[in-house]
């Protein structure tokens, strides 16, 4: 045999050989598995999150310029990331927004949920975005009597209340487990935030409810208390379905994102900052002038918002902070009227009697409306609004000043949440001496804004609800 035919023979055997193994290993193994879509996929290609959102404050709400509350606005960033539009599915009890979250259709649960560990046996839950505790709150009358409870041990005898299948039962569960009196009945038919309201009217001694939600009810709810903290920290989460691997990988990475460029500082700012300078009497007192004052002066707050295209509640809540809506209000510096206007100022927009109301709300509204428009075109947003409150109060050469600062100091010049940092600062001769405006006040427009966004919020949700009784009264 020469070389020829045996190089042959052996090149037939080899291609052989590799053809049976071929054959017989893709017998029993694809040439080519198919990889399965998973869930985020699935979403990115619909283009659609499908979202169980709790009906309230803490949560998702409806306010005046639409959606809004601090989880669905969390839950529209990261929609945003995915490239997809939210579908909402409203609940109004935590039992509830559990129960739709077994869907299969649904992709997140949010219902301000902490991660206890009852449920974390239950459910599959995503990142923690926030920090909470347990809370006891009860009617603040009862602090003129002997019956506020002060720990766990004062509970017994009361009226308390809370939501079924909430991490509050569960509380209440574990803790006559170890043998405290505490009687507390559930339901299903209240929402926390329903509960609060019934503490308030003293139609029950106490509820519990997570921190944060106490914070936001406080300034609706001033009857109020809080007695003491009942549980350690606890952190929220989304509930996820439990093949959503690669969508809570997802959700891991954008949220360490979102938190790395102080989004989240911001968002937890617009929502929670003003809760700082609640005052009871202060509080009590507006709510009184809600109805004593506010509908003499109504009218023009709205004539000049839809003039001026600012929020009528803004307007009216600027006004309440400058004269309490008093129309003849006057300060030891000379400024007068509902919007507390110098006499330079009103000259200069035009306002002839600051004593006449509609004069001086036209007035002192044109006048932030200036504001808004020298408000440095970097600020966007919500800040752009704020930060013109805030030069109404102290003169926009401050706020210049203040956000020179806030550069020179690595924050962001062009955000409130940083810029309120900086504005105390304006009072320490150590950053003043070398601004162009020098000296200045700078924690009052600080509390300023805040406090104005606290009153607008209460007449927002006062109006929705005025709203919601005057549509019930129409139906058949």
């Amino acid at each position: 045999m020469n070389r020829y035919m045996y190089s042959f023979i052996l090149f037939v055997f080899a291609l052989s050989f590799f053809a049976f193994g071929w054959v017989s290993h893709t017998a029993y193994v694809p040439y080519e598995k198919e990889q399965e879509q998973t869930l985020l996929d699935t979403i990115r290609e619909n283009k659609t999150l499908n979202v169980v959102l709790l009906n309230a404050p803490s949560t998702y709400y409806i306010g005046p310029d639409g959606p809004q509350g601090f989880e669905y606005d969390l839950l529209q960033s990261y929609a945003e990331h995915l490239g997809a539009d939210l579908n909402i599915t409203t609940a109004h009890t935590v039992k509830e927004a559990i129960a739709l979250s077994k869907n299969p259709n649904i992709h997140i649960t949010s219902a301000s949920l902490s991660k206890t560990p009852h449920r974390e046996k239950k459910f599959h839950f995503g990142p923690s975005y926030f920090e909470v505790e347990e809370q006891v709150i009860c009617n603040r009358g009862m602090l003129r009597g002997s019956n506020f409870p002060r720990n766990v041990e004062e509970l017994a005898g009361l009226n308390i209340m809370v939501g079924a299948d909430t991490s509050y039962s569960e509380t209440i569960k574990s803790l006559q487990a170890d043998g405290y009196e505490i009687n507390a009945t559930t339901t299903s038919e209240y929402s926390t935030e329903e509960l609060l309201e019934k503490v308030a009217k003293h139609e029950i001694d106490c509820t519990i409810a997570d921190s944060n939600i106490y914070a936001l009810n406080l300034r609706y709810f001033p009857e109020i208390a809080l007695a003491f903290s009942i549980s350690k920290r606890e952190q929220l989460a989304w509930l996820l379905p439990k093949n959503a691997k690669e969508l809570e990988a997802d959700m891991y990475a954008w949220l360490n994102d979102y938190n790395q460029k102080g989004k989240m500082t911001q968002l937890k700012d617009h929502y929670y900052s003003y809760i700082l300078f609640f005052d009871y009497y202060n509080t009590k007192m507006f709510y009184k002038r809600m109805k004593s004052r506010l509908p003499k002066y109504e009218k023009y707050f709205k004539y000049a918002a839809k003039r001026f295209d600012i929020p009528w509640t803004l307007l009216a809540s600027v006004s309440y902070q400058e004269s309490h809506w008093n129309a003849k209000a006057k300060s030891f510096t000379g400024v007068r009227g509902l919007m507390m206007l110098t006499q330079r100022t009103a000259k200069m927009l035009g306002v002839k009697n600051r004593l006449n109301p509609k004069e001086s709300v036209i007035g002192g509204t044109r006048h932030l409306k200036q504001m808004i428009k020298f408000v440095p075109k970097e600020v966007e947003g919500e800040n752009r609004l704020k930060f013109a409150l805030a030069a109404y109060n102290i003169g926009m050469g401050h706020i210049k000043d203040a956000q020179k600062l806030a550069k020179k100091l690595g924050l962001n010049p062009n955000i409130w949440s940083d810029l309120k940092i900086v504005l105390p600062l304006l009072s320490q001769k150590k950053y003043y001496r070398t601004l162009k405006y020098g000296y200045a006040r700078g924690a009052e427009p600080v509390k300023y804004v805040e406090s104005i966004y606290n009153y607008k919020d209460i007449l927002d949700k006062q109006n929705k609800v005025l709203k919601t009784d005057l549509v019930t009264s129409k139906l058949p």
